[in-house]
């Protein structure tokens, strides 16, 4: 494995392993190999056999040339060495066709009559890239100054307010993913068992010293009854935890030990503990909360036969 082509399409098979097991594996925004860190061992691996692999066909090459006879090896070499000459011959004529020169046996047919102390002139034409770049940019010219100028299309201050726009949008939709961006405005209350019970760790390393274990409170309320200090649901409960509470007697605030997807964790468990029965519940403090969001709680009322109305009205009156 001595030839620079070995090294290449060992590096290539890296690289579309690499992009094939990302894509294969990945799941949303997050790659595979930042999930599972152990599926680098398993490319690397792969890329190992492979590599075994371009190592013994080489090996057995030079066996197999070493096999053969002189007249044999020397017939071999040759078709070799025509063969790598013929290499990308296909690329290097196009290449040299964009080029628009003329070989150097060629060049006294375009040598101009301009002659400075010896030096003389070529009458080469332009490289056709060049040429057709330059033919492209006029018709693209043509096509914008319709477009924009004639039929009057969106100007630049229309496109940067629709650019805007969309980068907003996309904003507000990745904040909805990005936990930690959460804050009192945007946080809502998390009822998956994983956020639940990172809520409860948080709540037990950090809480349990004046609220109690089963939050039936301490030094700190009650939280397992409806009242509240400073207003239930998760917002207010999110925004004590994060500014704390009262001013010289309340909690102190923990948005800088925690961040904000633990404080809507924790704020969630809080509220799990609502209508529980603790060991030693604290008399309640505060008022009771009712959430002004909730729909408005309806009773129906029965029709009463205005007869029967009528009847009791009368008897009453007797």
């Amino acid at each position: 494995m001595r030839t620079v082509a070995s090294f290449l399409r060992i590096l290539g098979f890296s690289i579309l392993g690499y992009f094939i097991i990302d894509i294969a594996g990945s799941t949303g925004e997050i790659s595979i190999f930042l999930q599972e860190p152990w599926i680098w061992a398993v490319l690397g691996v792969i890329i190992l056999f492979y590599t075994a692999g371009e190592i013994s066909i080489e090996a057995l090459r030079s066996i197999l040339y070493k096999s053969l006879k002189p007249d044999a090896q020397k017939v071999y070499d040759k078709e070799a060495a025509l063969a790598k000459e013929n290499q990308f011959k296909w690329f290097k004529e196009k290449y040299k066709a964009s080029l628009g020169s003329k070989a150097v046996e060629e060049e006294h047919e375009i040598i101009l009559d301009h002659n400075y102390d010896g030096i003389k002139e070529l009458d080469n034409n332009l490289p056709p890239w060049w040429v057709y770049m330059f033919y492209a940019t006029i018709v693209f010219a043509v096509i914008y100054l319709v477009r924009f100028e004639v039929f009057n299309d969106y100007d630049q201050e229309e496109e940067y307010q629709v650019a805007v726009a969309e980068a907003k949008a996309e904003i507000e939709e990745w904040k909805k993913t990005a936990k930690d961006l959460v804050d009192i405005n945007t946080v809502t209350l998390l009822t998956d068992a994983s956020d639940i019970n990172a809520g409860k760790a948080i709540f037990t390393n950090n809480c349990i010293a004046c609220h109690k274990a089963d939050g039936g409170g301490g030094i700190g309320p009650n939280l397992t009854d409806q009242h509240w200090i400073l207003g239930g649901g998760i917002k207010n409960v999110f925004k004590t935890i994060s500014e704390g509470g009262r001013d010289g007697k309340g909690m102190i605030s923990w948005k800088s030990e925690l961040k904000p997807a633990e404080m809507a964790q924790v704020a969630s468990f809080v509220l799990s503990l609502q209508g529980t029965t603790p060991a030693e519940p604290k008399q309640a403090e505060g008022e009771i909360w009712i959430d002004p969001d909730a729909a408005p709680v309806t009773v129906p009322v029965k029709e009463v036969d205005s007869l029967v109305v009528e009847e009791i009205t009368v008897a009453a009156s007797n």
